[in-house]
Parts: C-alpha cells; structure tokens; sequence
C-alpha cells in the first residue's frame, strides 16, 4: 500500500508522461514546431483572448514602460496566427506552445480552476482548406494523437487501460438541438457523448434555430458564421468525451478554422463589437497580412484527467481552491499540493 507522499509522486510521474507523450503525437500528426508562449500581452493589441466577452483578465502596469498596461493571457488563440507569420510557417505546417493563464472569473467546479495549463496550437492553411472536409480531417489527427497517448498509457503502466472509442464522432449543435430540442446545451452533450464516447460538436457560437448559441465563442478568432457544406453554419467546434467516473460529458477541446476578413466583419457585427476592428491584430487581418489558419486549445489538466479517470482537478493541477474545498480534497486524498 502506497503512502500518501507516493501516491502523489506516482501521479506525478505518470502526468508528466502523459504530457510528453501526447505533444510527441500531436507533433507530428500535424507538423507542429514548438514555440515559447507569452504569459502576458499588451492590453490594447487584441490578442488576448476574450472567451465569451464577460471574463475579465489580469491586468497590471509595466513601470518600465511609462506604466503602460498589459494583461495576463486567457489563451493564445489570436497570437499564434501573428506567430505563424512571424516564423513564416508555410501550409500544413504549425507552432504548438505550453501555455499557461489565468481565468481568474472562471467558477471553481470539478473539472475548472482559475490555473489553465493547455496545449495551444495552431497550423497555416491553404485558402481552400476552409471547409468542413478540412476541419474534421485535422479532428480526427487531433483525436489519434489522444488515443495513441493513451495506448502508450497502458504500456508504461498496465494499470491504466484504455477505454476511450476507436473513432470519434462529427455532430452539428443544430443536429443536436432537433434531436433533443427540450434539453439545455449541457444535457444535449451528456446524451450524446454517453451514446458515443467522443464526440466533435460543430458550429459553436452562431444562434441556432431557436435563437441561442450552442456555446459562447468570441467574434474574432474562429469562423463560426460561415456556412459549411452541410448547409449549417461553423466550421468550428469541441471535442468531448465520455467521463466514466464524472458520468459526464467532458470537453477537451475547443477549436476550429479561424476567420478570414469577411467572417471577422460579419462576426463583429453580430456581437455589436465593430470597434475592435482598429485593433493592430484585426486590422492585419483586415488587410490579409495574416496566414489563413486552423488552431485550438487542448487541456492538459483535463487529458490528464479524462486518461487517468480522475474526478477532480485538483488532483492532477496544483491551483488555488477555497480552504473548504482545499481541505476536502486533501481528507479523500485527491490533493496535489
């Protein structure tokens, strides 16, 4: 029986496995080149990602520049396209970074803390790779590296099997909605991903037929207004799994083919925000000196979780939880301190 002190060190190990491995895969599944990733952003640039446009970064002055401000990052999903030109990555290759943010207005749950520690990546496309074809092509890459990881899992330590499906599954929120139209978003994904077991739901972010979004998805990153060659809008959307302890749908990742000029025209307006267009990173965009591109965010935290069937967190991410909270998960030994 191992003590507490090894059982944390075990999780550790296998953690840090679970990490390499799974970067190793994606890599070269998709052509990545890994890049340093910035903690912080200048505040007026338009970098920084806005989420769902309520969330509030941290923000602080830079005395030694004349306190101007700049602001922790919630992700890298707009840097990495001015990365790509930056580096001149040419069609079909990427960057992917091991970035971390803070969220500090996100609310504490299982599977949520202010700490976000994720795989951003990000690869140049071609003008015709914007299509549905395209994006669940990279899917499924995305999805292979995650169960080739876990294979490599099971053979580091044959304790952990594999459960996860052979192939995942591409469902429009708009499918999921006429299929079960009384349930809330939340509930649709649960029904569909415990049918299923992985699951790529596209189309996050454009109001549906009965006048909601799926998801919040900010205006200025991925192309969630565009129509697809299904006749729905989005080529964009999450990968989600089946949670076999949480019972749950599970979301491991948000991504999609990023807007062009029109998209980002058309999508600011639709959420009323058409003065970010004189942002310096839009008005690249404006003028196509940006890359056409496919990207996204995968958790670390959350893989870890899903592969090594954990319930909380907490127990493979040290972050920052309420003592009340902090003690309960320290009591049933769920604790990474």
């Amino acid at each position: 029986m191992l003590s507490r002190t090894q059982q944390v060190l075990k999780t550790e190990k296998v953690i840090s496995f679970i990490k390499q491995a799974f970067e190793e895969q994606l890599s070269e599944r998709l052509c990545m080149n890994k890049v340093s990733a910035p903690i912080a952003v200048l505040e007026h640039t338009g970098l920084n990602d806005e989420l769902n446009g309520v969330e509030k970064p941290v923000s602080f002055a830079i005395r030694a520049m004349n306190n101007t401000r700049a602001v922790i990052v919630h992700s890298l999903a707009k840097w990495k396209r001015m990365r790509l030109k930056e580096l001149d990555i040419q069609p079909g290759s990427g960057i992917l970074t091991d970035m971390r943010a803070l969220r500090p207005d996100e609310d504490f749950s299982p599977i949520h803390s202010i700490y976000v520690d994720q795989w951003d990546w990000e690869q140049t496309t071609h003008d015709t790779d914007r299509s549905l074809q395209y994006l669940k092509k990279t899917v499924k890459s995305v999805y292979a590296s995650i169960k080739s990881t876990a294979d490599k899992l099971f053979a580091f330590d044959p304790g952990i099997k594999p459960f996860l499906p052979d192939q995942i599954h591409f469902v429009h929120a708009e499918e999921l909605l006429d299929r079960y139209p009384n349930m809330t978003p939340k509930e649709r994904e649960r029904m569909i991903c415990k049918e299923l077991g992985a699951v790529f739901i596209i189309g996050i972010g454009a109001p549906l037929s009965d006048g909601m979004p799926h998801d919040g998805r900010a205006p200025d990153y991925d192309d969630w207004s565009s129509y697809n060659e299904a006749g729905f809008q989005g080529i964009n959307g999450d990968i989600l799994c089946w949670h076999p302890v949480l019972h749950d749908a599970f979301e491991l990742s948000s991504m999609g083919i990023r807007v062009d000029a029109a998209a980002l025209e058309r999508q600011l307006k639709i959420r009323a925000c058409p003065e970010k267009a004189k942002y310096p990173f839009h008005q690249m965009l404006l003028r196509g000196q940006l890359p056409q591109s496919i990207g996204g965010g995968i958790g670390q935290s959350r893989l870890c979780m899903l592969l090594l069937r954990k319930s909380h967190i907490g127990e493979v991410q040290s972050g920052i939880w309420p003592e009340k909270e902090k003690d309960r998960l320290i009591k049933k030994g769920l604790c990474l301190l």
